[in-house]
């Protein structure tokens, strides 16, 4: 029975998800593929105690590069994450014909043409299905299974933090702030959690799913991205009294020749299925004018699900090699005839919040603005009586460009009836 050896860089959560993974599963793994994976060599910083799992010391190592030079070694899979070193031991690996399978979207978001040119000069294979929605095969789904369809749209959520910590501000009427505590305690967010809760990290992962999807590279300095930060439970209330949810939503639509992409909190009617995905998990929908509507919904994040998407990519490239199949290299090419759309031209549905002092007239004003600036108003609340604090005056929109909405929140803000800062959250209605 044939041997596929494989080097692992980066012994963190994932890495040791990986490992645990192969030891638990070897016989299946070996049933299912026809051959056994060896994990013949591990490299990380910290390897003194190989994270408790009983893992034979003489195959670790706190260098690289006897992996990356190693010509035994068929698959190197890259669990370090960020820019550097990792995009050198890609590269370097690459170089000297190994299979590659990684995990790391903020790489592979922002030098993803780099490293997929590299490997078709050298005619290697790459996965990266772990990069996005941990267990769920999002990768797969684009480039193999729906591969025959003109996509559409690509639209979800995609970070399971930012999903957590909405969720219980929804279900429990907490504030941002106990909810993302809660989540750290549990291990759902990083100490410093900026990349979950300003859509940092949501940004990565759309980007990837749009130049698979679209066929054109994505610049990740391209893709509008706000996060959920100034999002109050007076937001939650009242959307939920409009009959929506807020979620951290990646969007990436092709219009008219131009791409709309972007990462924002969003709010989604409660009967859309995604408006019910809570907690860690992630949901994705991919829309094709032949298959039409796919949802996929599953834990986006963690050590197994990941090791799950990882280890499937290793798997993959394990039976090609086994068979001898040319590599198998789904490239992001060049289009330059699609755009990507600024935020500004963007159309959409709009929930506008202002605090106003409490007097005859403010809604006539307020109301003329819009107007003036080309947004129809679908419906209004207000409510309270608070002189000091003022009272919160909430409009939904219908269809507007997002230039004429910021042009008239610039000017309803100047304004001396208006108290503190005006909110905008995004509507998607599923068009």
């Amino acid at each position: 029975m044939k041997t596929i050896k494989i080097g692992l860089i980066g012994l963190g959560v994932i890495g040791a998800g990986v490992v645990k993974v192969l030891q638990e599963n070897s016989e299946l793994i070996e049933m299912r593929l026809g051959a056994s994976i060896l994990l013949k060599r591990i490299a990380d910083l910290r390897i003194e105690k190989g994270r408790g799992l009983p893992i034979d010391k003489s195959i670790l190592t706190t260098k690289a590069e006897e992996i990356i030079n190693d010509k035994e070694i068929d698959i190197i899979i890259e669990l370090i994450g960020g820019y550097e070193p990792a995009l050198t031991f890609l590269l370097q690996a690459i170089n000297n014909k190994k299979h590659i399978v990684t995990a790391n979207k903020a790489l592979l978001a922002k030098h993803g043409q780099t490293i997929f040119n590299a490997a078709s000069k050298q005619k290697v294979n790459i996965g990266f299905e772990a990069s996005v929605g941990g267990g769920i095969p999002i990768i797969r789904s684009l480039k193999d299974n729906l591969a025959a369809n003109r996509f559409e749209s690509v639209y979800g959520i995609v970070n399971g933090t930012g999903n957590y910590i909405l969720s219980k501000m929804t279900n429990e009427a907490i504030t941002l702030q106990a909810a993302l505590k809660e989540a750290q305690n549990k291990g759902y967010a990083e100490a410093d959690p900026t990349f979950d809760i300003e859509g940092i990290d949501s940004a990565h992962k759309i980007a990837i799913l749009a130049s698979l999807a679209f066929g054109c590279h994505i610049p990740i300095e391209k893709v509008f991205t706000e996060g959920i930060s100034h999002i109050t439970p007076t937001d939650i209330n009242f959307a939920k009294e409009f009959g929506y949810r807020i979620k951290l939503l990646a969007i990436a639509k092709k219009k008219n020749h131009g791409i709309d992409i972007r990462v924002h909190p969003t709010m989604i009617r409660e009967d859309n299925p995604i408006s019910n995905v809570n907690g860690v998990l992630n949901a994705i929908k991919i829309r094709g004018n032949a298959v039409g509507e796919t949802l996929l919904i599953g834990e986006g994040a963690g050590a197994f699900p990941t090791a799950s998407a990882v280890l499937g990519d290793v798997m993959e490239i394990a039976r090609r090699l086994i068979s001898g199949d040319k590599p198998h290299f789904v490239g992001i090419k060049s289009h330059p005839k699609i755009k990507l759309k600024p935020i500004d031209e963007i159309d959409s549905e709009y929930y506008l919040r202002f605090s106003v002092v409490d007097k005859p007239g403010v809604l006539s004003k307020l109301s003329g603005i819009l107007g003036k600036n080309r947004i129809s108003i679908e419906s209004v609340i207000q409510k309270g009586r608070n002189q000091r604090l003022g009272v919160p005056l909430v409009f939904m929109t219908h269809k507007a460009i997002e230039k004429d909405i910021q042009n008239a929140i610039k000017e309803i803000s100047k304004l001396d009836i208006v108290i503190g800062k005006s909110i905008l959250i995004r509507v998607e209605n599923g068009n």
